[in-house]
């Protein structure tokens, strides 16, 4: 089913908010069985879909396409793809979508990728693509007709600190063809809400999903903030500090922000939630237990 008839005219859908997990395809058959455990025990939750991301450089591409059929026709719960510019020419994400097509696929999630490790910066493949808009409407103009999700960046790019342009760029994804947004992870709610409002205010009308990522590593955490662009908040960075290295007390903290964010999100409008799960699923279903009390 498509992501777009899932959500009604005002961005939530017919039932109530969408909720839906994100995981990334394993490298190791130990960590591709730990997934689809991972991955049983959320089914029960009955998410809205699930989406499987396209790895570094696009180099899980195959077994993404593998990923999100199987999700979608053996376990039965919508599955979204990624898709990135990284690495690929024009031939190649065409071959990517045609697969993802007669795999009964609906839904793609359109991103212009991180940099391969060992590039400082993003490097356009020959015959490729530079932006994320010329992305979507390359699938688009193919005739493919995909539901289309792309990201949005409530605290900038980490590669465009300049919000205005920033928000140019998110307009220029969705007149290209998006039919919603997904955040890049925050952890403060008024950066949230700051974003779709001056979204709304630049023409912007598609839902904005808001990206929640608990967390239960604190080296981990600020390794990713820094990488994305995202900050922490002076008091959350300070009580996960007092219990840095007692790894259930960091898990607990944080659960608690997290279903705080997501009951605030919630009951100010958000569509849904979705939720980066690292491929764990006990800070996901302790979150949604908290939320459906």
């Amino acid at each position: 089913m498509r992501i777009s008839d899932l959500l009604s005219a005002k961005g939530r859908a017919a039932d109530g908010p969408v909720f839906s997990f994100e995981f990334f395809p394993p490298k190791t058959d130990q960590g591709e069985q730990s997934l689809y455990r991972t991955i049983e025990h959320l089914r029960e939750l009955r998410p809205t879909f699930v989406s499987v991301t396209y790895g570094a450089g696009g180099t899980t591409r195959d077994k993404t396409v593998e990923l999100v059929c199987r999700i979608k026709h053996e376990i039965g719960i919508e599955a979204m793809a990624h898709l990135t510019c990284v690495g690929a020419d024009r031939e190649e994400i065409h071959a990517v979508l045609k697969r993802l097509h007669a795999g009964g696929i609906e839904n793609v999630l359109a991103l212009r990728g991180d940099p391969p490790r060992d590039q400082k910066e993003f490097v356009r493949t020959a015959n490729g693509f530079r932006y994320a808009a010329e992305l979507v409407r390359f699938i688009r103009d193919s005739g493919f007709s995909f539901t289309l999700g792309g990201a949005g960046y409530p605290e900038g790019h980490v590669e465009c600190r300049d919000r205005a342009a920033d928000l140019a760029h998110l307009k220029a994804k969705v007149d290209a063809g998006l039919d919603f947004v997904i955040t890049q992870l925050f952890f403060d709610n008024a950066d949230y809400f700051a974003f779709v409002g001056r979204a709304r205010a630049h023409g912007i009308r598609v839902p904005i999903i808001p990206g929640i990522m608990p967390i239960t590593n604190v080296a981990q955490i600020e390794r990713f903030t820094s990488m994305c662009g995202a900050r922490i908040p002076a008091a959350l960075q300070a009580r996960l500090n007092a219990v840095r290295n007692d790894e259930p007390a960091v898990r607990a903290v944080g659960i608690e922000h997290a279903t705080a964010q997501c009951q605030d999100l919630l009951a100010r409008g958000a569509p849904g939630i979705h939720f980066y799960t690292l491929n764990q699923s006990p800070a996901t279903r302790a979150i949604f237990q908290q939320l459906r009390r």
